[in-house]
């Protein structure tokens, strides 16, 4: 069987590292037996990083953002819209996970948990959930 669901989130600043897993979790808690989930993202701006949830490492992430495309480079795109360096961040990053489940949680590892990249906050964002089972 195969359901698809949306989950709606606002971002609260520019860049930041949102924690999705429990709303992912949820909805697939009923699930018996094992599947697949496919985590997309449907936006220029954003991405996908599945990696520990602790708060220096976030923002050692988030620092890194800045250093690899500072918000005020000297950028082609900012002729047109604001926003180059979280187009130029986000092709670093994934717009989509595959993440195997069984008995209703995800198969992550110890450490791991899955977060939206906010690059050019804050907005409204949808992830796109597609559950194979």
């Amino acid at each position: 069987m195969i359901r698809q669901s949306h989950v709606y989130l606002e971002s609260k600043k520019r860049r930041e590292l949102i924690d999705i897993t429990k709303e992912i979790n949820s909805l697939i808690a009923g699930e018996k037996g094992p599947g697949l989930l496919n985590i997309y993202v449907p936006h220029t701006t954003a991405g996908l990083i599945i990696n520990e949830n602790e708060s220096g490492l976030k923002d050692d992430i988030v620092n890194l953002f800045e250093k690899l495309a500072p918000k005020n480079g000297d950028y082609k795109h900012n002729l047109v819209d604001s926003n180059a360096d979280a187009h130029l961040l986000s092709i670093f990053l994934k717009n989509n996970a595959s993440i195997p489940f069984s008995d209703g949680k995800m198969m992550l590892g110890t450490w791991q948990s899955v977060f939206l990249a906010e690059l050019d906050g804050p907005r409204q964002r949808q992830i796109i959930i597609t559950i194979i089972s």
